[in-house]
């Protein structure tokens, strides 16, 4: 059995079909029966099943979260995961126990075994709900008309931190609401949201206000999707006309525009060391862009319309390629092939056999005539 293909971005479809690209190689392929799938099926979560990356688990719009090997390759688990309504807006692991989140705002745990699950109310019209990767037992929540919200797992009567909206415009009307994607600062306590207002917000839980810590516009469009960059020190966000720009999250300035996007992207994920980001959303394409140069390394076609993505964490792809361990059974039957193979032996030309002359005194080399030319001599 030949070892499994070692993707470096994996995408979930509006069909259901889960796709590995590996951009080495320039391959992608499909891990989902695509004769089995259904509208029912459309992928609008996704999340790494443990640290190792070696799991992958889909949150699937009929309410099922299906988890799949990469070392495996195939899907090993399915769970039904209903409650509340409208689709799943989050997913995320803690301690073996699955959290899904879905747009009426009901926050879930989903512990196997036990007879009774963790559930808390978050609020209605949830558009994202955001698993803290250095803190495991927190996440963030926010949506149309339901700002920011810190939880504690471990703590759910009440949110930890609770967002405050900010004072009523110059025609002292309210600053409506709207956050569309949110994501933790590394090695920090802030928070970043961008919202349908084309705003980007840094909230900071540490300090005693509960209104935005800095607040910065981009374009005139919803902004869709945003994600950290490794440094921390900015933010990747792009809108539902295509646009996607670098942040600075300490000025709230343009840094860069990242070039080539077509459509809305659904999702946009920085590497966690790299200078890279990659997208894709509903013109069809995987990119993958450099942070330092804005060059667009690969851009792949998908055929799918594309709702979420997964960037592997692991650097050096290049060496991984040139180091790729060698299946042994391929290798074995290789080597049944040349051993099975009959020696040829190559038989040396006499007749004509190029032979090296040397020149005479006068530096003239002779050839000897050919039998035609020696006929025509005698006749002669």
């Amino acid at each position: 059995m030949a070892a499994p293909v070692r993707n470096h971005v994996w995408v979930g479809t509006e069909t259901g079909i889960l796709k590995g690209i590996n951009l080495v190689k320039k391959q992608a392929a499909n891990y989902t029966d695509v004769s089995s799938v259904t509208r029912d099926q459309e992928v609008n979560a996704m999340c790494w099943g443990d640290p190792q990356e070696s799991e992958i688990l889909m949150g699937c719009k009929d309410g099922t979260v299906k988890v799949y090997s990469a070392e495996k390759s195939k899907f090993t688990e399915f769970h039904d995961c209903r409650g509340g309504e409208g689709v799943f807006r989050g997913l995320g692991v803690v301690d073996n126990a699955i959290i899904t989140c879905v747009e009426s705002g009901l926050l879930k745990v989903w512990q196997e075994g036990a007879s009774d699950s963790l559930e808390l109310q978050v609020g209605a019209g949830v558009q994202k709900m955001r698993h803290c990767d250095a803190h495991r037992q927190k996440v963030g929540t926010g949506g149309k008309e339901n700002d920011l919200k810190i939880w504690d797992l471990q703590k759910p009567e009440e949110p930890i931190f609770r967002a405050k909206n900010l004072r009523n415009d110059w025609l002292d009307l309210r600053v409506p609401v709207w956050i569309r994607d949110l994501d933790f600062i590394p090695d920090s306590d802030k928070i970043v949201t961008c919202t349908s207002y084309h705003q980007i917000r840094v909230y900071d839980p540490s300090s005693p206000q509960r209104r935005p810590v800095l607040e910065a516009m981009y374009g005139e469009d919803p902004l869709t999707a945003l994600s950290i960059t490794p440094d921390g020190r900015s933010v990747v966000v792009g809108n539902s006309h295509g646009n996607i720009a670098v942040i600075d999250l300490r000025k709230g300035s343009v840094l860069c525009t990242l070039k080539g996007c077509a459509g809305s992207p659904r999702s946009i994920q920085c590497h966690k060391s790299m200078p890279l980001v990659a997208s894709c959303g509903l013109d069809r394409f995987l990119r993958v862009h450099h942070l330092n140069d804005k060059e667009l390394l690969h851009k792949v076609y998908l055929k799918s319309r594309l709702n979420s993505l997964l960037l592997t964490s692991r650097d050096k792809w290049e060496e991984e390629e040139r180091v790729a361990p060698v299946d042994q059974d391929v290798k074995d039957e290789e080597d049944e092939v040349w051993d099975g193979m009959e020696t040829v032996e190559e038989k040396t030309a006499t007749k004509r056999q190029a032979v090296t002359r040397e020149p005479d005194a006068d530096g003239v080399v002779k050839v000897p005539s050919s039998k035609k030319q020696k006929k025509k001599k005698k006749v002669a």
